[in-house]
């Protein structure tokens, strides 16, 4: 039985996932790096303990010094959150030999599905529709080239073992190519150790939409629904939306049975997400599954009135999941916004710095998740996201003029945020009205520097 679980991340999700222990009457560790000694899952923690200096690589992605901060306090599980250790394998893995419960998959299904590669092979095999490219890593530039030549451009270089937008590029044509798959495998060997890449062709104009998957250790499985996701810019989500926006009920019943397939078929457990692709006439395919907790899930709860967290931890308790497809039940619509620390007018460089003010807003179907406070020091080691704003109301357009309210009302000094140009975002009519893609925000940027070199 789970008592006590250390948490391995910092900042809004380590306090969200205290949050949740402690409804549950679990205890928790917190690990911190020396400069996050004053952040607030720090405060919130039952115990904390402090694992290294302010680089991640020196504190939060030392799986040793995490491993024995565990066994040091007498911790029964790890949660990993999302980022840092959430999807490393070899983590998974250690946690288990160290008689550790990781809450959530196998370290072989992390290793597996982290394999985009693998992960369409998987997919395929399962009959579920994929983008058309390569089932394999490409090893050279040159073959890469003659399969791009094959697909047709515009296609997407993508990194093997990818994510958050690292080592993948969009090339439209031939002449682009030898140049954007070496750029390409040299950010994916610098950010993941790992250089493999594979090519897919480039569907234009197209949605991310990701189902949120719930599987137990005895084969009971659940969808919570679907997210639209596709406001991103350089491939990072924005804005994310619950329930997605203009599909059908056909449609969203056979993309939630192929995530259930996709999820069973490689016998996962705890929750994950399965993640497609919708082109402008409602194809979907598939393009990877993430094997963790998703930064945007709280809109999924929103909708749902499920607590994602508290199942993950009941799921990696061994315990029987206890809600049915048909108990699932989608109320109204939830989006959620990204705040990052960061300047847009300067090409959106990472803001850094003391917190000299702050206001939060408030009011019903308003969730705020953050670990930002009042003189709280931003630091410039880690992600610039600050705070996740969301709300939920009846529909679509009554959810949208809530945000609205919510984001003008957002107040925090002493360092620049993203929260004016997200505003400028969810007023623009285009977005009111549902004409969304992946490329809305690029094409939005690139009507606004037109506009001022004119």
């Amino acid at each position: 039985m789970i008592n006590k679980i250390l948490i391995a991340n910092r900042g809004e999700i380590a306090v969200r996932i205290i949050r949740a222990c402690r409804e549950m009457g679990i205890d928790t560790v917190a690990v911190y790096s020396e400069i996050d000694k004053d952040a607030l899952h720090v405060q919130l923690a039952d115990e904390s303990i402090c694992i290294g200096p302010a680089m991640a690589k020196d504190s939060y992605l030392k799986m040793d010094r995490i491993l024995s901060a565990a066994l040091i306090t007498g911790a029964d599980a790890i949660h990993p959150g999302f980022g840092f250790m959430a999807e490393n394998p070899k983590f998974a893995d250690l946690c288990h030999k160290c008689n550790l419960i990781f809450i959530g998959p196998s370290a072989d299904i992390i290793s597996k599905m982290g394999d985009k590669s693998e992960a369409r092979k998987t997919m395929i095999k399962a009959g579920i529709p994929v983008v058309p490219g390569t089932e394999s890593p490409v090893t050279t530039a040159v073959e890469g080239q003659k399969v791009a030549n094959k697909l047709g451009y515009p296609v997407m270089i993508k990194a093997s073992a990818g994510g958050g937008g690292k080592g993948m590029r969009l090339v439209n044509n031939s002449d682009e190519f030898l140049t954007s798959f070496e750029n390409a495998r040299q950010e994916a060997k610098n950010a993941f150790g790992d250089d493999r890449l594979y090519i897919e062709k480039y569907i234009p104009n197209a949605r991310h939409i990701e189902f949120q998957i719930l599987r137990d250790h005895y084969g009971n499985i659940v969808h919570l629904g679907e997210r639209d996701c596709s406001i991103q810019r350089r491939h990072q989500k924005l804005i994310e939306e619950a329930p997605a926006y203009g599909i059908s009920e056909d449609l969203r019943r056979e993309m939630g049975d192929m995530a259930i397939k996709a999820a069973q078929t490689i016998n996962y457990t705890n929750a994950g997400t399965v993640e497609f692709i919708l082109d402008e006439n409602y194809n979907y395919y598939f393009i990877e599954m993430n094997t963790r907790l998703q930064v945007e899930h709280g809109i999924t709860e929103m909708v749902t009135g499920i607590d994602i967290v508290k199942e993950q931890i009941k799921i990696a308790d061994s315990k029987k999941l206890d809600i049915k497809q048909e108990d699932v039940m989608i109320k109204g619509h939830a989006i959620e916004c990204r705040i990052n620390a960061e300047k847009p007018r300067d090409n959106f460089l990472p803001s850094p710095g003391l917190v000299t003010n702050l206001h939060l807003p408030g009011g019903c179907g308003v969730r705020i998740d953050t670990a930002i406070y009042h003189n709280y020091l931003i630091p410039p080691t880690y992600d610039s996201l600050i705070a996740k704003l969301m709300v939920h109301d009846d529909n679509r357009e009554m959810a949208i003029r809530k945000l609205i309210g919510v984001l003008g009302e957002f107040v925090i000094e002493g360092v620049d945020t993203n929260a004016d140009f997200l505003f400028s975002l969810v007023n623009h009519y285009k977005y009111k009205n549902g004409l969304i893609d992946t490329g809305f925000v690029e094409n939005l940027l690139s009507e606004i520097r037109m506009k001022t070199v004119s």
